[in-house]
């Protein structure tokens, strides 16, 4: 199993490095250092996150680090990291437009 990385959730991790980094910046190399293993698991168990709440999608998964939330779909051969975002927030159709 693959991982793929979208655009968004590249950007999404390094405003949330850059955040952390304000007041912590070893905390935040260490902290994207654990969502990247993290993500990384998922090759071998895709579908070892939970199914996102807002949705009615047993494809659309999740997994939670700390206060966030990093949301993909599993494929058949990939998963795609689709975003990255605090717990605070709901997932909305914005964050999965274009997942089918």
């Amino acid at each position: 199993m693959r991982v793929d990385w979208s655009e968004q959730a590249l950007s999404d991790v390094q405003e949330i490095h850059a955040f952390i980094a304000r007041d912590a910046p070893v905390f935040a190399e260490l902290f994207i250092d654990r969502v990247v293993e993290s993500v990384e698991h998922l090759t071998s168990f895709p579908e070892s996150g939970r199914a996102v709440p807002e949705f009615s999608r047993p494809d659309l998964r999740e997994l939670t680090r700390g206060s966030y939330r990093v949301v993909y779909p599993v494929g058949r051969d990939a998963v795609s990291i689709v975003t990255v975002f605090h717990t605070a927030r709901l997932l909305g159709p914005e964050h999965v437009r274009g997942l089918g």
